[in-house]
């Protein structure tokens, strides 16, 4: 005997909401959808069908910005990297220079 599993409208687009607010909690997309669909009561395969269904271009535009937020940091990070690398360059050669000048002084 089949059993009958309907979800409301209601319900589908507060788990395609829940999905969305917490895809960076979790390492991928499946493990949101695998721990929001026990809460439900719906396996992570229905629920990603309703996440592509109604907001499929909702998940993928909250990856994309958490991925370029990410992409966002990293860049500024070696930015700081590269300045702190000339720092350290220019620094090295003035005393290595320095170093020079005194031993040739004496």
């Amino acid at each position: 005997m089949k059993k009958s599993t309907h979800f409301s409208p209601e319900v589908r687009e507060r788990a395609v909401r829940m999905v969305i607010e917490h895809l960076a909690e979790y390492p991928s997309e499946w493990a949101t959808l695998v721990s929001i669909a026990s809460k439900i009561g719906c396996t992570p395969e229905t629920l990603r069908t309703w996440c592509r269904r109604q907001g499929g271009d909702a998940v993928q535009a909250n990856k994309n910005s958490a991925e370029s937020e990410r992409i966002k940091a990293l860049e500024r990070e070696v930015r700081e990297l590269k300045k702190a690398n000339e720092i350290l360059r220019l620094a090295s050669a003035y005393f290595a220079q320095a170093e020079l000048d005194r031993r040739l002084k004496s």
